[in-house]
């Protein structure tokens, strides 16, 4: 672990840790310097978010039960002066730890259960620092091209490809995923009539929709067995942290909707903020269709594909509760009278 750890870590990190029991703060010391990182320690919460108004800090480590201010009531003082500091919740032993809906209220992007071992909270650091890193790649080409409307859609286009290979080279799964939703994600659009300025951001959209998987450990996310509930939890952070990585660039703006909501449900149990109806942006349950589709059809180290029937089996059940009923049933048409559409896209991106 410490070997892999040093041999990734590609830019100086600013870390901070706030807890009031100084025995973890001295163990996040010793285990964050073996792994080549520094930190700054805190047992004030108050302290700490003066010192975070002064001064820019990559990523926050922050203990949940605290006094005078739990970590919740610290998230929201932090987000109304810096919404891009990434911050991952300490929490305590399962008993001790808040809800999980508590957890997927607040601004944060990941959490971990304190234990003696602390290989998890290094791999969730570790990913939250790839994360870092685009969200600066992102900053530094928004703040140059701000005034260069010319060169805006070309760097654009650019970035999106780097960040694009970099999720993939974690997971490949996600290469020819990407494509094949953003491609389905047009065709369907296409036949609803959409203008072309939808459509393209819908292609965007499509290919940028998992960048979000670069902040999930890889013994999750490359995981050939069955996720339990805790693992399942830190997938479903991804919308979330892909829209952390996108920030406040405005090159971003059109396609963060399909980022964070592809996988809303229409009938409002789908994650992250469990929209229902048409609360869900159009262009997102679009994509929400053409990632399950995808899904359902590729062959996965724990399962084979389903065969076409079955597929349009599960989206005329699923119509009006996982899927929105207009793009259900515009898909379904294409599915059951335009296949060779589909297949042409499945032979692009073998």
């Amino acid at each position: 672990m410490r070997k892999y750890m040093q041999e990734t870590i590609v830019a100086p990190y600013k870390i901070m840790a706030v807890d009031d029991d100084v025995g973890i703060l001295d163990s996040l010391k010793v285990v964050l310097r073996k792994s080549g990182y520094e930190l700054v320690v805190y047992t004030n919460p108050l302290e700490a978010i003066e010192r975070l108004k002064k001064e820019k800090f990559d990523l926050l480590l922050l203990d949940f039960i605290m006094d005078p201010l739990h970590g919740d009531q610290v998230v929201d003082e932090i987000r109304k002066f810096d919404t891009n500091l990434y911050i991952l919740l300490l929490t305590g032993h399962k008993d001790l730890a808040p809800p999980l809906q508590t957890l997927k209220q607040l601004d944060i992007q990941g959490y971990c259960e304190k234990s003696n071992n602390f290989d998890q909270l290094l791999l969730l650091i570790e990913s939250g620092l790839k994360s870092v890193d685009q969200m600066h790649i992102i900053s530094k080409i928004n703040q140059e091209l701000q005034e260069k409307n010319e060169e805006l859609e070309k760097a654009y286009l650019d970035t999106i490809e780097i960040l694009r290979y970099t999720v993939e080279a974690k997971d490949p799964y996600t290469s020819g995923h990407s494509d094949r939703v953003a491609d389905y994600s047009v065709l369907i659009g296409t036949k609803m009539g959409l203008d072309e300025d939808s459509l393209h951001t819908l292609k965007i959209g499509g290919l940028f929709h998992d960048i979000g998987k670069i902040g999930i450990p890889d013994s999750i996310l490359l995981k050939e067995t069955k996720l339990d509930t805790e693992e399942y939890s830190q997938i479903k952070n991804h919308p979330s942290i892909g829209v952390h990585i996108l920030g406040d660039a405005k090159i971003f703006k059109d396609i963060i909707p399909i980022v964070k909501h592809h996988h809303e449900r229409y009938d409002g149990k789908g994650y992250p903020s469990q929209l229902a109806g048409e609360d869900i942006p159009i262009l997102a349950r679009i994509a929400a269709m053409s990632d399950a589709f995808d899904a359902m059809t590729s062959k996965r180290t724990y399962r084979d594909a389903m065969p076409l029937k079955v597929v349009i089996s599960e989206i005329e059940k699923n119509s009006g509760t996982q899927f929105d009923p207009k793009v259900a049933e515009v898909f379904l048409d294409i599915l059951k009278n335009d296949y060779k559409e589909i297949e042409a896209i499945r032979k692009k991106y073998k």
